[in-house]
């Protein structure tokens, strides 16, 4: 299913002319070549350009040409590649390793121009035959710019002043070369179609943690992976063209960095169908929220909330041009050494996901404190609120951050991992955030149970729940707001040193923080005392004599939701004030 929506989109792109051709890609390339005739070193040329960085500073990238596609990393490139295949001398390789690239990459030269008649051709072929890697470093024109050449730089030819591979003969004998048949023919998988079953598959780059070079979506790189005697990926039968279109397809998506957006540890990337633009753009500010727009505008908040309401109801909106019926792809994926793993994929028409993706946001909905300048929370920032703040790694639990996505792309039940991964940092940190709080709210709203009832779910404080848990997390704010009333700008509070307990054992700690309440009251003026001494009066009235010995995870989640509404209404009351 996945190659196959990669496939259809490469033959969307590619009708609309925005991606290489078969058998070509897209890669950086650091220097040129020029050789003449008898196949000399003339010169090296950087190939640099120069582009806005952070903070208003510049710097040079390699440029991006489309070149003869390569199959692995340890195979040949045509006209192109790093050091080790081109000069046979590399930093990242022993000699002996850099020789047999070159030794390679020479054979596979001579194998496609072979017979043929151009003067770039013969200027080529010299080349490899004349050049001595053992004699690089004793070259001025390498040993200039060593540093960078000698490195992972890739480099291509020019010659006369054109660059070779662009060059009409020669790019046609490489189609050639490319196209034809191979020995192992099948029925591809993806097209059903008879074509030759490539052994492996073009590469996949741009995926962060991968390998810089790239990595496989698809690969069988052990005897212990195969079965009926095939190689390799003779295992899963994917024909050539579909090879080739899967690959290009995905490093397109990957290489447009606005569509590229983190979950946990993956690279998410999504795409509608026919290759239309404006999907994705609407996705990344609704589904992930890094649009280009700030959240604090309110118009283009009310543009997005009116967009999403016609969306959500199945129709269409036709100011920005999306079709709710329009199907919609979203494929994240890990890194795996040289591999790629699929952490989830999930398909629908736009218009089911946005309707997902707005109930959603509707659970989270939760009174926010005036410096939160997110009307919706977006997806990383919910998951950022499961990590240790003082972690040095602050990605979210992979395996977490993948089930919560699938989670709210296909409208389907929260794992518990991301409720446990919650209470895990409240307890730690006893601090409740707005995410953390929406976290809980949303949980039990999606995932009923009957001892975190709908009574507490609420958006702001609900005074007139009767809720025993939630109530004593309403009573500890208070009584957190006593302390602080008679002890102005004190650093350790209550919470700090009774919250865990509070919501685990009520019956063991709150005896403790009446006491110590009574103490602070005495300490505050009468208008004060009478004040808040009548706030805690109300809600013992609620709770009665007797507090529970224990409390479990959900009536602690209704506990720490008393605790977070009680205090953004105290903080909201000042405001107002």
């Amino acid at each position: 299913m996945i190659l196959q929506a990669l496939t259809s989109l490469y033959e969307a792109l590619a009708q609309k002319g925005e991606i290489s051709k078969e058998g070509w890609s897209r890669e950086k390339i650091s220097f040129a070549l020029s050789i003449d005739e008898e196949g000399n070193l003339l010169r090296v040329t950087p190939l640099f350009d120069t582009v806005d960085g952070p903070k208003g500073k510049t710097r040079e990238v390699p440029q991006k040409m489309t070149v003869p596609i390569k199959v692995g990393n340890t195979s040949p490139k045509f006209l192109w590649g790093n050091s080790g295949f081109i000069l046979g001398t590399a930093n990242d390789k022993t000699p002996e390793a850099a020789k047999d690239c070159f030794k390679r990459n020479r054979d596979l030269h001579h194998e496609v121009l072979k017979g043929i008649e151009v003067p770039a051709a013969k200027a080529i072929l010299s080349f490899f035959d004349r050049w001595e890697p053992e004699k690089t470093l004793e070259n001025e024109l390498v040993t200039s710019c060593a540093g960078e050449l000698l490195g992972k730089a890739n480099m291509v030819f020019r010659f006369n002043g054109k660059f070779i591979h662009e060059i009409p003969q020669l790019a046609a004998a490489w189609q050639a070369h490319y196209g034809e048949t191979a020995k192992e023919r099948g029925q591809c998988l993806i097209t059903g179609a008879l074509d030759a079953i490539p052994n492996t598959h073009p590469l996949i780059k741009g995926v962060q943690g991968a390998q810089s070079s790239g990595a496989a979506l698809v690969s069988f790189n052990a005897s212990a992976f195969c079965s009926y005697n095939k190689e390799q990926n003779q295992n899963a039968p994917v024909g050539k063209y579909a090879a080739f279109a899967y690959t290009a397809a995905l490093n397109h998506l990957l290489a447009d960095r606005k569509n590229v957006h983190r979950i946990g540890d993956a690279a998410v990337v999504c795409w509608a169908e026919n290759a239309d633009k404006q999907y994705e753009e609407f996705a990344a500010d609704l589904f992930f929220g890094d649009g280009d727009g700030d959240q604090s505008d309110e118009q283009r908040l009310s543009a997005l909330q009116a967009s999403v309401e016609l969306l959500a109801k199945g129709l269409p909106c036709r100011e920005l041009d999306l079709d709710p019926e329009r199907k919609f792809y979203i494929l994240g994926i890990s890194p795996n050494a040289a591999r790629l793993a699929v952490r989830f994929f999930y398909c629908d028409s736009f218009g089911n996901i946005v309707k997902n993706i707005k109930a959603h946001y509707d659970r989270l909905e939760i009174v926010r404190p005036s410096y939160d300048k997110y009307p919706m929370l977006p997806l990383w920032k919910l998951l950022s609120a499961t990590v240790n703040p003082s972690a040095k790694d602050k990605t979210p639990n992979p395996a977490m951050a993948g089930a919560v996505a699938r989670a709210v792309f296909s409208g389907g039940r929260y794992p518990a991992s991301i409720l446990e991964c919650t209470f895990l940092r409240i307890r730690a940190e006893r601090e409740i955030t707005r995410e953390r709080a929406a976290i809980i709210k949303a949980y039990y709203l999606r995932n009923p149970n009957e001892k975190c009832p709908k009574e507490v779910l609420t958006v702001s404080l609900n005074k007139d729940s009767k809720n025993v848990p939630y109530t004593l997390g309403r009573l500890f704010s208070v009584y957190e707001e006593i302390q602080q009333a008679a002890n102005p700008g004190i650093n350790t509070t209550i919470k700090d040193k009774y919250f865990g307990s509070a919501a685990t054992m009520p019956a063991t700690v709150f005896p403790i923080l009446s006491s110590l309440a009574q103490k602070h009251l005495r300490k505050l003026s009468d208008a004060q005392r009478i004040y808040l001494d009548k706030k805690v009066m109300t809600l013992k009235d609620i709770l009665g004599e007797q507090y529970p010995a224990h409390m479990s995870l959900p009536e602690q989640g209704s506990f720490d939701l008393g605790y977070y509404h009680q205090t953004q209404d105290r903080y909201t009351k000042k405001e107002d004030k």
